[in-house]
């Protein structure tokens, strides 16, 4: 299965790109013995319309997809680690190809967006930056993994 994430704004060099780039060359590496494959990752740029609607159409045309969409918004469901790796272990034992997160701009997905997702994630009610986002989905994507092999990186 390939990962992709399609991200609105981009993680700029930092200390938060240093750690993305690390969770990213672990996960390809452990990833192989899930069948999970590289995690690649598309940055597109905000969108300068003049209105929230605008802009947020303007972005959702950019995240679109064909692929299984797991949609980071403060409305989904929040998982534990577990719960996690076993969406990750759902998608592969159906098969899925390509599954892609898709992270929002500074005003959210656009509804038509949320309404295609196959799911909706939430890292908890609070708000989060962009650049943080990123980093703690791609920990929780290698977590899953380790979780996925029974390596000792998670430890309930």
């Amino acid at each position: 299965m390939r990962l992709q994430v399609l991200a609105i704004g981009k993680l700029k060099v930092g200390p938060e790109k240093t750690i993305a780039d690390e969770y990213q060359m672990r996960l390809e590496g452990l990833g192989r013995k899930t069948g999970i494959g590289k995690l690649t990752v598309r940055d597109f740029a905000e969108s300068q319309a003049p209105t929230t609607a605008q802009r947020m159409d303007d972005e959702a045309r950019n995240l679109a997809t064909s692929a299984a969409t797991i949609v980071l918004d403060e409305r989904g469901k929040t998982l534990s680690s577990e719960e996690f790796a076993k969406l990750l272990r759902h998608h592969l034992d159906q098969g899925t190809q390509d599954l892609a997160f898709l992270i929002g701009g500074p005003d959210g997905h656009a509804p038509q967006t949320r309404d295609k997702a196959d799911h909706l994630l939430s890292f908890g009610p609070m708000t989060w930056p962009h650049r943080l986002v990123r980093v703690m989905l791609f920990e929780q994507i290698y977590r899953s993994v380790t979780i996925l092999v029974n390596h000792p990186y998670h430890r309930p």
